[in-house]
């Protein structure tokens, strides 16, 4: 996926004139301050966690599904639910396969699988998919923490044989600055240069994660899903196992280009570079096609794994984004129990 390096091929220009305006003296490029995981985390409590806590209450349950022992309900099969949960008994009585839902263990562990390859660092403003990725993770994960559950971590740089760095589960806020510390500053290969021929692969991820989580947990894989084909298999396979939730990240300028003449874009992953004119309206016309393209094959391959997606966009309100999604599956669940309900 290709990200923009400048909107104009002049701004070059522009900015080498600055530089020589003064001629002898040394120019300096600015070193971007450090974001401080404390700062960050109690601007979320304050801004997004707070306002979340406040207006999931039942809603929780829709978000963090979680298991239990303690029998809740029946209802009828669904292609996503895990096999192991079919009641036998009324599904012989009823001719129809029916499953059991649990009372939600609130002590369950979650789990975020994070990629944080190279496409994952692009912003078109002044959030990128990366700092998105970080905050998503940092509210969910209070959420949780603070009804009781632990949270694990394994942040995955897409180009490796296996994830980077693995967090073991734990609870508390010491535990959950550390994870935003890997993922804003100290993962080893954020920031590094693209290499040539390299492209994210998130089935190592998934693989990985099938043999680290052995319980059943609740998991989250955060990813822009920019990767090598056929991660819908083991996508499947982990989610017929655990309870899984996609956090899809994304930036609007990823699904059109914009009218602002010569553009000059580079693959974040591989290091490939293009010449495009954004005036061309045709060349604007395919790229939305393929754009949209890409998108239905992505709603089709969740829909296949059985697992929802939670859309976080780099221009809209981190709360807006996960109430929304509350509100969508919780209307889901309760129209399949309607739906079973009628045909009883």
């Amino acid at each position: 996926m290709f990200t923009f390096l400048r909107r104009r091929l002049t701004e070059r220009a522009e900015r080498a004139a600055d530089q020589q305006a003064a001629p002898g003296r040394e120019v300096q490029a600015e070193v971007p301050a450090r974001p401080d995981p404390q700062q960050v985390l109690r601007r979320l409590e304050w801004t997004v966690i707070k306002r979340l806590d406040g207006q999931l209450q039942g809603d929780y349950r829709s978000l963090f599904r979680g298991a239990g022992l303690v029998l809740a309900d029946l209802r009828e099969y669904q292609s996503h639910d895990d096999v192991r949960h079919i009641d036998w008994n009324v599904t012989a009585r009823m001719q129809t396969p029916y499953v059991r839902e649990h009372q939600e263990d609130r002590e369950v562990a979650a789990w975020f699988l994070v990629d944080m390859s190279g496409s994952v660092h692009f912003g078109s403003g002044a959030v990128s998919k990366r700092q998105l990725a970080a905050e998503a993770v940092a509210v969910l994960a209070r959420l949780l923490s603070q009804h009781g559950n632990r949270v694990g971590v394994m942040l995955f740089s897409g180009t490796q044989v296996r994830a980077e760095v693995v967090v073991p589960a734990r609870s508390g806020r010491r535990h959950l600055l550390h994870v935003l510390q890997l993922m804003l500053n100290d993962l080893p290969t954020a920031g590094t240069r693209p290499t040539a021929g390299a492209t994210t692969d998130l089935r190592v991820l998934l693989s990985q994660a099938q043999a680290v989580i052995r319980r059943r947990a609740s998991i989250f894989l955060v990813s822009d899903f920019i990767t090598q084909p056929d991660w819908h298999a083991p996508l499947s396979q982990l989610a017929r196992r655990h309870e899984v939730v996609a956090i899809r990240l994304r930036d609007r300028l990823e699904q059109e280009i914009p009218n602002i003449g010569l553009l000059l874009m580079q693959d974040a992953e591989t290091g490939e570079q293009l010449l495009v004119d954004g005036n061309d309206a045709g060349f604007r016309a395919r790229f939305v096609h393929i754009a949209a393209e890409r998108e239905n094959l992505l709603r089709q391959g969740l829909t296949r794994a059985g697992v929802d997606c939670l859309e976080l966009t780099t221009d809209e309100p981190l709360d807006q984004a996960i109430l929304r999604f509350t509100q969508l599956r919780k209307r889901a669940s309760q129209m399949a129990q309607g739906a079973g309900a009628a045909r009883a």
